[in-house]
């Protein structure tokens, strides 16, 4: 037997912040985040509209390496904590972790950007609607060749049951795709897992949710998934590992 105890509504949990009312639940870390600029001295900084630069293209090599690689280091992992609210950066974020090994100059311009951004809109979270429409539907993308370096894809992917997110995903595509039209599929295979996941955890909650609808932009990729006779020509993806 274990005892508990209640202590009242939820409002703040572990930097979370959790507010309540008739039209639904919103959720931030308004507090963690200023806490992160102040830290930072970023406090009074100029906000910038942007995430990053999306011309910008980050490698392993150009820049000179940071004499303290461990400001980086603390900087990317207080970042990643963020994108538990924060699905606007969960690109960067991940784009940025991967050069926890050896930082330089250039990547952390990129985290300064990225602070600039979260001063525009630190009270910036999730909101949860009462009222919502039992419709799963996604959304898959992918970035062709981004790494410059491996020139591997990123895959991206969003789930929403009615106006509510409920996942998304950012993440580098473990090989490497000779098109464009395969990094999409990998993606689209990434997010019919997802979804195939949240479908059999809604039935816990007696939602049955029939079909789902899945965007996706490459009409490549869309006729390769939807056409049988297709499948021959992506016999080799079947053999490789998905993302």
């Amino acid at each position: 037997m274990f005892q508990l105890k209640i202590l009242g509504t939820l409002k703040y949990f572990l930097g979370l912040e959790i507010a309540k009312s008739s039209k639904g639940i919103s959720l931030s870390q308004r507090k963690y985040t200023l806490s992160l600029l102040e830290d930072t001295s970023f406090l009074v900084c100029k906000p910038s509209n942007l995430p990053m630069d999306p011309n910008l293209k980050l490698n392993l090599h150009d820049g000179d390496l940071l004499l303290d690689p461990l400001v980086y280091k603390r900087l990317v992992g207080r970042l990643i904590y963020l994108t538990i609210s924060r699905p606007d950066i969960t690109f960067v974020v991940n784009h940025l972790s991967q050069y926890m090994k050896e930082p330089r100059v250039p990547h952390l311009n990129v985290v300064h950007h990225l602070l600039q951004y979260l001063k525009s809109a630190p009270r910036q979270g999730l909101f949860f609607p009462a009222k919502n429409s039992p419709k799963l539907i996604s959304f898959a993308d992918a970035d062709w060749a981004s790494y410059v370096d491996t020139r591997r894809s990123t895959s991206g992917f969003c789930v929403f049951l009615g106006n509510n997110l409920l996942s998304w995903h950012s993440k580098k595509q473990p090989t490497i795709s000779k098109s464009s039209t395969e990094a999409e599929y990998r993606a689209l295979s990434s997010v019919t897992s997802e979804v195939v996941w949240l479908r059999r955890l809604l039935l816990h909650f007696k939602i049955d949710i029939p079909s789902v609808m899945l965007f996706c932009d490459n009409k490549s990729t869309i006729s390769l998934a939807s056409n049988p006779v297709h499948h021959e020509r992506s016999k080799h993806i079947d053999i490789e590992p998905m993302s």
